[in-house]
């Protein structure tokens, strides 16, 4: 765990999403919680240490994915906040998904053995667009900006000018997109540019700057400029989607034991595109012309 502001604590070199820690006047206000067990709970005790022991005020989630909500039972009371939609999908996690999780980490029998009781704890504090948290002598932002998924957050502190993105932004890694709008995760990257943050905090790797922003937006832009060309071509699904994951998959390093979950990710994500432009098509909706994949401020 690193304090990259006065009071202010992540932690980006851990399995799953990044995951923060606010100190404030009066306690603690967490952003996203481990998806391991045992790295749950040694955050949860390193912040108590830091903090001289104050209270836990809210764990906010950034978004309703395992790698962002597992550990919130172990801040049990601190009421969870995030976006409605997020409550949504929460509330909805049964017995399938805890073994979904669990069956995740089959190759690593050590953490799948810390999944003994899982507890989804849904939140009891949501907003529809935007909500504001000052407490302690600090001002949080929570707002939507969706693309990622529908429920995506971001977390701005303005007087630090420090931003959590949650997995709006990827570092060096190719985005998750199987749950993506990605023109609204253009505008959001766009949003994100607007603040002008001195420090953003993305949802995997590490602390970052604009560049980062801005390289994710290329990404998203390509492939979805390639994507409405082979369907404009009149080509399937079945074949945009090999041809762009040649072409995509070196925008990033992919480490060779996670070349085959990699790609099927990138896959994924390429068939949300082609069926994004499919649907455009059948329902006579506005396509962006070719310029503003070029630029999008």
């Amino acid at each position: 765990m690193r304090e990259i502001s006065p009071g202010i604590f992540v932690e980006t070199d851990q399995r799953g999403a990044n995951y923060g820690g606010i100190l404030t006047n009066d306690g603690v206000i967490v952003i996203d919680t481990p998806i391991v067990p045992k790295q749950a709970v040694a955050f949860r005790d390193e912040l108590r240490r830091v903090s001289g022991g104050k209270p836990f005020l809210f764990v906010i989630n950034t978004d309703h994915h395992r790698g962002h909500i597992m550990g919130n039972q172990f801040f049990v009371p601190t009421p969870v906040v995030a976006h409605d939609f997020a409550w949504k999908h929460m509330k909805g996690y049964g017995d399938n998904f805890k073994q979904r999780v669990i069956d995740s980490f089959k190759k690593e029998p050590d953490i799948q053995a810390q999944f003994t009781n899982i507890e989804i704890i849904v939140p009891k504090v949501t907003f529809s667009h935007r909500l504001d948290i000052v407490r302690g002598g600090r001002d949080l932002r929570i707002i939507r900006i969706g693309g990622h998924t529908v429920a995506t957050s971001v977390v701005w502190l303005p007087n630090e000018r420090i931003l959590f993105v949650g997995d709006a932004v990827w570092v060096d890694q190719h985005p998750y997109m199987a749950q993506a709008n990605s023109k609204e995760w253009l505008d959001g990257l766009t949003f994100i540019r607007k603040l002008k943050a001195d420090q953003i905090v993305p949802g995997r790797g590490p602390v970052c700057g604009r560049d980062a922003t801005e390289r994710m937006s290329e990404y998203i832009r390509y492939m979805r400029a390639r994507v409405r060309l082979f369907h404009r071509q009149g080509k399937t699904k079945q074949e945009t989607i090999p041809t762009v994951l040649r072409e995509i998959v070196g925008s990033f390093p992919v480490p060779t034991m996670l070349k085959s979950k990699t790609e099927s990710q990138i896959k994924q994500g390429i068939g949300r595109i082609w069926n994004e432009q499919e649907k455009a098509t059948k329902t006579k909706e506005k396509v962006e012309p070719e310029a503003d994949e070029m630029g999008d401020e």
